[in-house]
């Protein structure tokens, strides 16, 4: 089981995607999606474990934002610190 992490996406030194990997099983994969609001979307496993959340606009989404989503999915929350590679450009 791998712990939460961020993965952004860049072009032109601008994030353009990013995807936030929750704590799941080695191996696990999507087989649904569902939006959880503008420029967010929630990647769920076959027995329903929340897997992962992509952010679509990640010049548009505050920490509050994923927060919030996080917290709808039983999730805790993320800090700053670990968002901030979304603000670095």
């Amino acid at each position: 089981m791998r712990g939460r992490y961020l993965e952004v996406t860049f072009r032109k030194g601008k994030p353009m995607a990013a995807y936030l990997y929750l704590p799941r099983r080695s191996g696990a994969r999507s087989i649904k999606t569902e939006s959880a609001g503008s420029g967010i979307l929630v990647d769920f496993g076959p027995d329903g474990s929340v897997l992962g959340i992509e952010i679509t606009s990640p010049q548009a989404i505050t920490l509050d934002t994923i927060n919030r989503v996080l917290h709808g999915l039983g999730q805790s929350a993320i800090s700053a610190k670990e968002i901030a590679p979304l603000q670095a450009a």
